[in-house]
């Protein structure tokens, strides 16, 4: 069996799902039952120093739905925790003492101060817990107050804060990072200058997800007024994989411990994260959607797929698909395929035919008897056709060998570019030399 246990910057659990900062890790009542289910860790939700936090009693979710009501997105205008800092202070020790195997990390949002920052480690620090989460990431509410991604956005900020914890508490310091920026090298970049042990995103995105037609105002509405929120669930875990492999593979940033957020709901979308960097993950939506026992189908199926794959330990995934990341003008531009339709599995609904006939390259004629086949010619392989088909496999791109002849070109396909890593027209290649 794959050993599923991990290290995380000194941080021991005895699997990789962590429990994000959210509404499901707010008291002891909610991270008892999480960690009975199975649950590896869990980042507590977010302690400050302000006594006045108050949420809304209104809706606190907005929600994008598929066309099967599945829920695809969660925009919430929720603040950090409301509860008293002594009660969540007196609940994580609870709880460590009675799960001393699990991962137990607090996040911490207080005023861009030196003395706030001092006044709330020691405190943290005396309930056992394993490690902080500085949260850089929260787009809405606390941003106001001089908070959150008001921080994240600015990277002299970023190094600053985590070089004040680091030199103010034992506890590993991860930097949670927020998405509403243009670069997250940089910021990934400050938190490795101020000392952190790692860093963890994504957080939620800024967004509002829709907007009541009747009442002219955004959803959710609390008294006729609505506000931004932040945007996180499987939508959004595209944003996050490429900005977990961004840092990954930055020179700067390179082996640093990476926490995944954003869109984890199976075991396979853990694996991704895994694979492009993440030495653990963390899941929020899925949970609140399904409930704490999802945990277990992501952790046995994660497990049985590294035992067919061979891999013994969560570190032999981490990172390995880092080295095929890489920047489009290293992309092998002699690698051709064409699509291929399956007779036998065509259902005849027509679907790849409207779109590559009205949106692409008018690559798929229809046949007498409503059969449909690609003309090679024009094929130039963009891939719509299969992302459009509704039966699995019915069309996939099947690539032409080398000596054969690309009809759409008249090029032959070149036998010299079958290792085109190396190849010298590769610039890759080339700056290696």
């Amino acid at each position: 069996m794959a050993d599923l246990s991990t290290d995380f910057a000194g941080i021991k659990s005895p699997n990789p799902f962590w429990l994000a900062s959210a509404p499901p890790t707010d008291k002891e009542y909610n991270v008892r039952r999480a960690f009975d289910a199975g649950w590896g860790g869990v980042v507590w939700k977010t302690l400050g120093l302000d006594p006045h936090v108050v949420n809304v009693n209104g809706p606190r979710y907005g929600a994008i739905w598929g066309a099967d009501r599945r829920l695809l997105g969660l925009n919430n205008i929720e603040l950090i925790t409301d509860r008293p800092l002594e009660t969540n202070l007196r609940e994580i020790k609870q709880v460590k003492r009675d799960y001393p195997d699990r991962a137990m990390i607090v996040s911490l949002m207080v005023p861009c101060e030196e003395w706030a920052w001092k006044q709330i480690l020691p405190l943290v620090e005396e309930t056992g817990a394993d490690g902080i989460e500085l949260n850089f990431g929260c787009p809405h509410g606390m941003s106001e107050r001089g908070m959150g991604s008001a921080v994240g956005q600015v990277p002299e900020y970023i190094e600053m804060v985590t070089r004040w914890c680091k030199q103010n508490t034992r506890m590993p310091v991860i930097v949670k990072l927020t998405p509403n920026i243009t670069d997250i090298r940089k910021p990934a970049r400050a938190a490795r200058a101020g000392g952190a042990d790692a860093v963890s995103l994504i957080n939620t995105i800024n967004s509002i997800t829709s907007v009541n037609l009747d009442a002219m105002a955004p959803e959710p509405m609390i008294d006729g007024k609505g506000t931004h929120g932040g945007y996180c669930g499987p939508a959004v875990k595209p944003i996050a994989l490429n900005m977990v492999a961004e840092i990954a593979r930055d020179l700067e940033t390179q082996g640093m411990p990476i926490s995944g957020i954003g869109g984890v709901t199976t075991w396979r979308d853990a694996a991704e994260f895994l694979a492009l960097g993440a030495g653990s993950v963390q899941v929020c939506t899925a949970a609140m959607t399904y409930g704490f026992k999802i945990v277990e189908e992501m952790a046995s199926g994660l497990s049985e797929w590294m035992d067919q794959q061979g891999y013994r330990s969560i570190d032999e995934v981490s990172g390995r698909a880092v080295p095929n990341v890489t920047d489009w003008q290293y992309l092998n531009l002699n690698y051709v395929t064409k699509a291929r339709i399956d007779q036998d599995l065509c259902i005849k609904c027509g679907r790849c035919y409207a779109a590559c006939e009205d949106t692409s390259h008018q690559a798929i004629a229809m046949n007498p008897g409503r059969t449909f086949e690609v003309i090679d010619e024009e094929c130039v392989a963009c891939n719509l056709c299969v992302n459009v088909c509704p039966v699995e496999d019915c069309i996939t791109m099947e690539r032409l060998e080398a000596g054969a002849k690309d009809e759409r070109t008249g090029r032959i396909v070149s036998p010299e570019y079958a290792n085109w890593t190396a190849h010298p027209n590769n610039p890759a290649a080339k700056a290696a030399e």
